[in-house]
């Protein structure tokens, strides 16, 4: 508008003139949302200042597009039907089910709808108006349904039409595109670790479980554990695994099942600062969200079991030694875990980088890691009994020191999913690890193809898979190799050349492979 030679959308002079940069601006639609209107959708097309309307009826196939009468419609067969196969693809896109299933209810849906805020209006409001509860309802409906599309989402939303700006979502779009890209080239070069039957077979020991508790300086209340060990005589050693944020120990015993089944003690305590049930108080309103004091009290919990075991403080656990332990953690409990391997937290990076909308490597993890930007100097809490860990999904990119790889005290595995987009790969794992010079001294980081964000974890009534083989083998490696198991230039590899893959998810170390990309990282 504004032009000598404007003409309205519905010209087709207009559409054949700008076709190349409208084809061009078209192709970043391929990697973005988008949301909706019952009817209909404003399209603010990148490159060029104006708006083109589509009825959502013409976006279920490129042949209703060719035959509508929407001004997107027109311009469709202005450019010979070379637009709609693009726009249908996109919007016929399914959504990540498993992930949205997992969001919802807790401030990470939050979350979602400010993104969707950020590029979309409906019935010319900002989507960050909607009722969030009316938005949770809607996209668990269509769950329930089936498999949802992102079609299927914007008809689901309440109000007549949507505008949507397709610059912002290219922005979006190509910042999550952006911070998996180095992860899909690396598992596309790599080859995965084979399977084998010794490692991801149940071990020959029947586990008990059981639930005691125990009290703490450091805690207004004892804490919960869950016990998981062999019900005969087990091999003395001693794993202990941390829940993430808003999650529970029950959703990580499949991985300590199969730990206990092959001789192990394994101990899951709940941190009750940040568990399902602070989730749920904070949810309802009973109480606020998190504190950064967490960040300290969480690695506080797991001291507090490295110092009772030895003084049979903990009811059922005996003949266990706890001067040599592994920490295994998910999410933030990756973090806790990391702390206790002797990697040291800092403001610095946080300082610098949390006010940063626009930072290429933001990330749904910043809201966490962002949160401790009052307590990051006074949370370094190691502990020599901690010989290795292993981090899986690790936000890793603001919080921690950046020489942490060269002064950690226990030998690190890394896992992180190639589509996890709560702590992204790039830059929450694969860039802190090549950056660090970590291979040299024995540390590991290993990505799952087709791994997000929950989909690694091991529910209580599971078997432990993706990553049962791969944490028994690294748990194995770290007691086989005595006081080799710490980091050392040179230190042998704690994992074996193969048999801890998975047949369903993909498993390959790519450190190598990382470390020699760090410096395009």
């Amino acid at each position: 508008p504004g032009h000598p030679r404007w003409r309205p959308p519905g010209r087709r002079g207009l559409a054949r003139r700008w076709a190349p940069p409208l084809l061009a601006a078209a192709g970043l639609l391929l990697n973005g949302p988008a949301a909706r209107a019952r009817e209909t959708v404003k399209l603010n097309l990148p490159i060029i200042d104006t708006a083109f309307t589509v009825q959502l009826k013409e976006l279920r196939s490129s042949g209703a597009l060719l035959r509508g009468n929407s001004d997107l419609a027109e311009l469709d067969r202005a450019l010979g039907g070379k637009l709609a196969p693009r726009l249908v693809d996109l919007f016929d896109t399914p959504l990540p089910v498993q992930v949205l299933s997992n969001v919802m209810g807790t401030p990470l849906a939050v979350q979602v709808r400010l993104v969707l805020a950020s590029f979309t209006l409906i019935d010319g409001s900002p989507t960050r108006r909607l009722n969030q509860q009316q938005l949770e309802e809607k996209v668990r409906q269509l769950i329930s349904q089936g498999k949802p599309t992102i079609l299927d989402l914007l008809q689901a939303l309440p109000g007549r039409y949507a505008e949507i700006d397709l610059a912002q979502v290219s922005v979006f779009s190509k910042r999550l595109v952006n911070q998996r890209a180095q992860a899909s080239k690396l598992v596309s070069d790599v080859k995965p670790a084979s399977l084998g039957t010794d490692l991801a077979r149940p071990g020959p020991a029947t586990v008990r479980r059981s639930t005691p508790t125990l009290a703490v300086s450091h805690r207004p209340a004892p804490l919960e554990l869950v016990l998981l060990q062999p019900a005969a005589a087990g091999n003395g050693r001693m794993v202990v695994i941390s829940h993430g944020l808003w999650d529970s120990p029950e959703n990580f015993e499949g991985w300590g099942r199969h730990l206990a089944s092959h001789g192990y003690t394994v101990l899951l305590p709940r941190h009750p600062g940040s568990d399902s049930s602070q989730q749920e108080a904070m949810l309802s309103g009973e109480v606020p969200p998190p504190s950064p004091e967490e960040l300290r009290l969480r690695p506080l919990d797991i001291k507090a079991v490295l110092d009772a075991v030895p003084k049979g403080g903990i009811a059922g656990v005996g003949g266990v030694a706890s001067d040599r332990v592994v920490v295994i953690g998910h999410s933030w409990g990756a973090t806790t875990a990391m702390q206790l391997g002797g990697a040291i937290t800092e403001s610095e990076k946080l300082r610098e980088h949390c006010s940063s909308v626009v930072h290429p490597s933001r990330n749904l993890s910043w809201v966490l890691q962002c949160s401790f930007l009052s307590s990051a100097d006074q949370s370094a809490v190691s502990d020599p009994r901690v010989v290795a860990v292993a981090a899986v999904s690790p936000p890793l990119s603001l919080l921690f020191d950046r020489e942490s790889g060269q002064r950690m005290t226990a030998r690190a595995l890394l896992v992180s999913g190639s589509r996890d987009w709560v702590v992204p790969p790039d830059p929450e794992a694969i860039a802190p690890f090549a950056r660090s010079g970590a291979v040299r001294l024995g540390h590991r980081l290993v990505l799952a193809d087709g791994g997000d964000h929950f989909n690694m974890r091991a529910p209580q009534a599971g078997d432990g898979t993706p990553l049962r083989a791969l944490l028994l083998a690294w748990v194995n490696g770290a007691f086989a190799a005595g006081p080799a198991a710490r980091p050392a230039a040179g230190a042998a590899d704690l994992l074996p050349a193969g048999g801890w893959g998975d047949g369903q998810i993909p498993l390959l170390d790519v450190s190598s492979r990382a470390e020699a990309s760090g410096a395009d990282l």
